[in-house]
């Protein structure tokens, strides 16, 4: 069982995660390396066999910080849930 305390903080973290990875990058004017370098030799981004259940850490009809901060919570949720049961195995 995880610790209200680890609850908190993970929580706290998931919430907070849109200050550094949608604001701050904006901020800050970062861009993914790859993408930086994929433009530098003229490579184009074809068209994906499948976009992903959260594509970009968003959901489609809420804004980027809050799709942000939805997809942190699945994936957490995605990483604990197993963890978790298998800890109540024991």
């Amino acid at each position: 069982m995880v610790s209200r305390k680890a609850l908190t903080v993970i929580i706290f973290l998931v919430v907070a995660s849109p200050l550094f990875g949608v604001i701050g990058a904006e901020v800050v004017g970062y861009r993914e390396p790859l993408e930086v370098a994929a433009e530098a030799v003229g490579l184009t981004e074809g068209e994906p066999i499948w976009g992903g259940i959260l594509p970009d850490y968003t959901v489609p009809g809420l804004p980027d910080a809050i799709g942000y901060i939805v997809a942190g919570f699945a994936g957490v949720a995605v990483l604990l849930a197993p963890a978790t049961l298998r800890g109540r195995k024991k």
